[in-house]
């Protein structure tokens, strides 16, 4: 970090050195780094615990541990093979799972269908979701 000094005010270099005389206390009642840690150790080991079980990894510099994935709520889905591929650039693919590639959209906007885009032999094209807006029509048989 570097202040230029020299597009200080004087009011504002007298308040930047009482705020840096205080910090300089505060920071020089403190005890060392090490002892604490040597301390927490000690203190760790002596109720049967070591330090990465208290507080996960030692490369989280001091920090507690993120909660493992199953603990946030996410779920790790599997790597899959692609499904579909643009005939125009055949290095655009896309598996079926999340929102359509633009390309793929702007084909079936114009009227094309999904099942023209799979990869011959991998899979069976996705089930499409009906459009929204569009509602199923229910007949009901009249009781005699």
């Amino acid at each position: 970090m570097s202040i230029d000094l020299s597009t200080l005010s004087p009011r504002e270099l007298g308040s930047l050195i009482t705020t840096a005389k205080k910090r300089q206390a505060l920071l020089s009642q403190r005890t060392p780094v090490a002892k604490v840690r040597s301390k927490l150790t000690k203190l760790a080991k002596a109720e049967g615990y070591t330090i990465e079980e208290l507080f996960g990894t030692g490369s989280g510099g001091g920090r507690a541990a993120k909660a493992p994935a199953a603990a946030r709520g996410a779920r790790k889905l599997g790597k899959v093979a692609p499904k579909y591929r643009n005939p125009e650039n055949p290095k655009e693919t896309w598996t079926g799972r999340g929102k359509q590639p633009r390309w793929l959209a702007a084909y079936t906007a114009k009227g094309r269908n999904l099942g023209e885009f799979v990869i011959p032999g991998v899979a069976a094209p996705t089930a499409s979701k009906p459009k929204p807006g569009a509602k199923k029509r229910v007949v009901k048989k009249a009781k005699k």
